[in-house]
C-alpha cells in the first residue's frame, strides 16, 4: 500500500553511481560486487545471502541501465559468474 511521504523524515534523490564513478577501468567485476560497491562496499566484502539478494535487485537494473557503458565477459569457468567492466576505447574486437 503506498504511503505518504510525510510518514518519512527525510527524502533522498534517487541518484546511482555511473560506471565511471564506481569501476576501475582496467577491471572486471561479477554482479555481486557490483552489488557491494553500489552499496558503498569492498567488493569482497561478506554479506550474509539474503542482503545480496536485495541488494542483485538494485544492481541487476543498474547493468541493464549502464549496458551501452559496459563489456561482458564469460565465465572463465562453469563455476564463475559472467564478469562486467567499464567500456573503453579498444576493449571491443569491431571498434577503430
Amino acid at each position: 500500500m503506498p504511503t505518504p511521504k510525510s510518514e518519512f523524515q527525510e527524502l533522498h534523490p534517487c541518484d546511482f553511481y555511473t560506471p565511471e564513478e564506481l569501476l576501475e577501468e582496467d577491471q572486471m567485476y561479477t554482479v555481486y560486487e557490483i552489488a557491494r560497491l553500489l552499496q558503498g562496499l569492498e567488493p569482497d566484502a561478506n554479506i550474509d545471502e539474503g542482503t545480496e539478494e536485495i541488494l542483485l535487485d538494485w544492481t541487476i537494473p543498474w547493468v541493464m541501465r549502464h549496458a551501452d557503458d559496459l563489456v561482458v565477459a564469460e565465465p572463465r569457468t562453469d563455476e564463475e559468474p559472467g564478469y562486467y567492466g567499464r567500456e573503453e576505447a579498444g576493449d571491443l574486437d569491431d571498434e577503430e
